[in-house]
């Protein structure tokens, strides 16, 4: 057999073995996605029921047509998640999900059509519905935040930061039906910050100062509460002997 007769029959086997693949793709991406062929990774607290529950997606759904991006914002958006990233594929079959949950730093509750919503908080100021938090994670909190609104979101990141870098014993964190906001610090008491969020590093400063300035003489356990809405004239209320 000659070497033009050999390179012939392979081109030719290469050319049957590529339309059988680019044939076989084809049939496949036009095949159905159901609830198995979904493969979650990440976290074990969601499940595939989960996935398809919480999107506008019908299922099953032919592979080709399935909206990734769609996918990962409803995902984000309605299991409260950090980032989720979806991806189709062939080989296995179906829709691989890649979960990142939100790690809790504190209780919430807010207020949905007139009804209280127990969750959590976390370090961004998100909203977590109970039932996307893992229970191994609440072992240590003692934050609460009551009065939870989406617009609130950066002002508690900036507190949560506060609390950490400044090593602030801030305990609870209320936001009235108004805006009004007013934390619970365990030496300084009630502090009263109010309608301002631009103020909020300001304030948070004056907490910290005024924490060490008062625990040097004791003078914290006499504090009744601290009006902080205006900064740069601070109220302190004493308990009256």
């Amino acid at each position: 057999m000659t070497n033009q007769k050999v390179n012939k029959n392979r081109n030719f086997f290469f050319l049957i073995s590529f339309l059988f693949l680019t044939c076989s793709i084809s049939i496949k991406t036009f095949k159905r996605v159901d609830t198995q062929d979904i493969r979650i990774s990440g976290s074990e607290l969601f499940s595939q029921n989960d996935v398809v529950k919480n999107t506008s997606l019908n299922f099953p759904i032919r592979l080709i047509f399935v909206k990734t991006n769609l996918l990962e914002k409803e995902l984000k958006q309605n299991l409260s998640l950090k980032n989720v990233s979806v991806n189709r594929e062939l080989f296995p079959f179906g829709l691989k999900v890649h979960i990142n949950s939100r790690i809790p730093i504190a209780y919430g509750e807010r207020i949905l059509n007139d009804k209280k919503i127990f969750g959590f908080i976390d370090k961004d100021g998100i909203f977590i519905n109970k039932q996307n938090v893992d229970e191994k994670n609440l072992n240590k909190l003692t934050i609460e935040v009551f009065g939870w609104k989406e617009k609130f979101k950066k002002i508690l990141s900036e507190i949560f930061t506060a609390i950490e870098n400044y090593e602030l014993d801030i305990v609870k964190i209320t936001f009235s039906t108004d805006g009004f906001l007013t934390v619970e610090e365990k030496d300084l008491k009630t502090i009263f910050l109010g309608f301002k969020p631009n103020l909020i590093n300001y304030q948070l400063q004056i907490i910290k100062n005024l924490k060490n300035e008062l625990k040097k003489n004791s003078f914290s356990k006499k504090i009744d509460n601290i009006d902080l809405t205006n900064p740069d004239k601070p109220k302190i209320k004493v308990f009256k002997p």
